[in-house]
């Protein structure tokens, strides 16, 4: 029996061994990091910020593969399916992660099935911008006039469901007002509209609206995050203009498939949070309207959760239906 016992032993302590062997040799070959959008855009500049961070902290090659479609869920799928190896991994958006989940009853993926978090790594809020001949220059007074004149005011957004269109949505339903919502297809379309006057107010991605907002083409109100923004200081939150709770930001954050070894994801968080935290990292994420928010994989797990049974709400109430 003791005999039987030490053999057993012995190769359980075999198997830690080589398992030790295997996690310390991770990475031994490239790692891919899946941008579900095409190159050039918000999620591409963080994706190649990721890659460079695992590729200087393991001296092991990390490239971004971009792979675009359906709003971020194509690339998404992707990952979801993937070897659970430490190899692919995937940079996504509260778009793919959260808003989706909460928007389509069907998705090929369940974000919170088929993937393990490693870290998040930024946000980026909205600005909430108006044309300068609508009357109002604080949320309060936009709040008095939509209450004195429901459903005269429109809001543009850049799509059915994006953020910033919830972020709307979420706005309304706090304020209880009535302003009526036209989608256009993108931001730049949607904040043109408000320029012009086609429509009246948005809730615009920040760095788009920098250039219009300091010819004074619009107006800025209030910023979406729950702490003011670096890129426009002197603008006041939403919750400190007269709406205490509310916050909507895009988090960001990089996921690998499901039941990748614990030690793989731990290696993979301390890399990305360590590297993410050095040198200038904060500044050139500030300078491209978004804050360095980095997490332990549950912090970042317990934000999917709340976060889609937020936006579920603001869906539901709202009556959106996917396009």
């Amino acid at each position: 029996m003791s005999g039987h016992t030490g053999t057993k032993a012995l190769a359980l302590l075999f198997a830690s061994l080589a398992l030790t062997a295997h996690a310390q040799s991770y990475p031994n070959r490239p790692i891919r990091v899946v941008v579900p959008f095409p190159a050039g855009g918000g999620s591409d500049l963080l994706g190649r910020l990721v890659a460079q961070k695992l590729t200087d902290g393991f001296k092991q090659q990390a490239v971004v593969e971009n792979r675009g479609g359906a709003g971020g869920r194509v690339g998404t799928e992707l990952v979801a399916k993937a070897a659970a190896d430490g190899y692919t991994l995937l940079l996504a958006g509260s778009g793919a992660m959260i808003i989706a989940p909460a928007l389509y009853g069907k998705l090929s993926y369940d974000v919170q099935k088929d993937f393990d978090p490693v870290t998040l790594v930024a946000s980026s809020s909205f600005v909430l911008v108006m044309h300068p001949a609508v009357p109002v220059k604080t949320l309060k007074q936009l709040i008095a006039l939509s209450r004195l004149k429901p459903g005269v005011l429109n809001y543009a957004s850049s799509g059915l469901g994006a953020p910033g269109h919830l972020s709307a949505e979420l706005f309304r339903s706090m304020a209880k007002v009535k302003i009526a919502h036209v989608s256009y297809k993108g931001t730049a379309p949607g904040l043109l509209s408000v320029i012009t006057g086609e429509t009246d107010l948005m809730f615009s991605n920040l760095l788009p609206a920098v250039a219009p907002l300091q010819s004074g083409r619009l107006r800025a109100i209030a910023v979406t995050s729950a702490r003011r923004c670096p890129i426009f200081p002197d603008v006041p939150t939403v919750a400190e203009s007269g709406l205490p709770g509310f916050e909507t930001v895009t988090h960001y954050g990089v996921l690998a498939p499901a039941g990748s070894r614990r030690e793989i994801v731990e290696a993979l968080n301390s890399t990305l949070v360590k590297g993410l935290h050095a040198g200038d990292t904060r500044k050139r994420l500030e300078a491209d309207g978004s804050e360095l928010h980095t997490s332990t994989p549950e912090e970042f797990a317990q934000l999917i959760r709340t976060e889609t049974v937020k936006w579920s709400t603001v869906i539901k109430a709202a009556g959106i239906k996917p396009e």
